[in-house]
């Protein structure tokens, strides 16, 4: 919902609020990214001692970097440039791709865990990406 108050807010809110807006939407999608990271590390840590050792090395690694992408983000607002296109296309597009990590942890996830996760990183990739253009 707050991306979408965002994006609704470039759409057809009054010029005043376009910086707000995108700095809102922007650290919204970084936070919820590094939250899912988190969310990706205690399924990992939660894992049984043999799996952890033998076939997860790549899930500590995609848990880390939402984090690191998110934080890579701010970089260009951090060195003043004024339009965040591609920092908010590239959190759009690794929302989006999100869903390929979560199909890959197979029995270690809850059996709803992809139901849930799909819908809602199509939803916030997808009003992210769009922010990028608006």
């Amino acid at each position: 919902m707050p991306q979408l108050a965002c994006l609704g807010a470039l759409l057809w809110g009054p010029p005043e609020l376009r910086f707000a807006a995108l700095a809102i939407g922007m650290a919204y999608a970084g936070l919820i990214f590094s939250f899912l990271g988190g969310a990706w590390w205690g399924i990992a840590a939660a894992a049984p001692a043999a799996e952890r050792r033998q076939a997860l090395g790549w899930l500590w690694v995609a848990a880390v970097m939402p984090s690191l992408l998110a934080l890579a983000a701010w970089i260009p607002w951090v060195f003043g440039e004024q339009w965040p296109e591609p920092s908010l296309a590239m959190l759009g597009a690794a929302i989006l791709l999100s869903p390929v990590i979560d199909a890959r942890l197979g029995p270690l996830a809850p059996r709803w865990w992809l139901a849930l996760r799909v819908p809602l990183s199509l939803g916030l990739g997808a009003a992210t990406f769009a922010m990028a253009y608006v």
